[in-house]
C-alpha cells in the first residue's frame, strides 16, 4: 500500500494565484479547520509553542469536534481506496493543523499504515491576526 501523506499548512502563508486565491497543497482531501476548531493559540500558555508540543496537542485534542475529525480522518485513511494525501490547514499552520497531523499520523501508524508527514508552515512565526482584503 502507498504511504499516506499528511500535510499541515497555514492559509495565511500560502502563495496566491493570479486571481488572488490561495494555492492549496496537492491532496486528495483538504480539511480547513479555521472555522471548525477553536484556535488553541488563544490559550496564553501555548502561544509560543507549536503542534509538535504535547501541551498544544492536548489542547487541540480537547477542542470540541477535534476527536470526531481525527476519527474520520483515520477511518478514511484506512479505506482500501482511501486518500493518498490529506492536507489540514488552519490560519498559520502552527497549532491546529500541525497538532492534528501529528495526532492523526500517530493513530494511522498504530493501525498499520505507513505515514509520511510534511509540515509546510509549522516552523514559521505565529500569525498575530488574520487580515481581510
Amino acid at each position: 500500500m502507498i504511504p499516506l501523506r499528511l500535510i499541515s499548512f497555514g492559509y495565511l502563508h500560502l502563495p496566491t494565484d493570479a486571481e488572488g486565491r490561495p494555492v492549496l497543497p496537492t491532496a486528495d482531501r483538504i480539511e480547513d479547520v479555521r472555522d471548525r476548531l477553536r484556535d488553541p493559540a488563544r490559550a496564553r500558555d501555548v502561544l509560543d509553542l507549536d503542534g509538535f508540543h504535547p501541551r498544544v496537542q492536548d489542547v487541540v485534542l480537547n477542542t470540541p469536534g477535534a476527536r470526531e475529525l481525527i476519527n474520520d480522518l483515520v477511518e478514511d485513511a484506512l479505506l482500501p481506496a482511501g486518500p493518498h494525501a490529506i492536507a489540514i490547514g488552519c490560519a498559520g499552520g502552527r497549532h491546529r493543523a500541525c497538532g492534528l497531523v501529528e495526532l492523526t499520523a500517530r493513530r494511522v501508524r498504530a493501525r498499520g499504515r505507513e505515514v509520511e508527514v510534511e509540515h509546510l508552515h509549522a516552523h514559521l512565526p505565529r500569525v498575530l491576526k488574520e487580515t481581510t482584503s
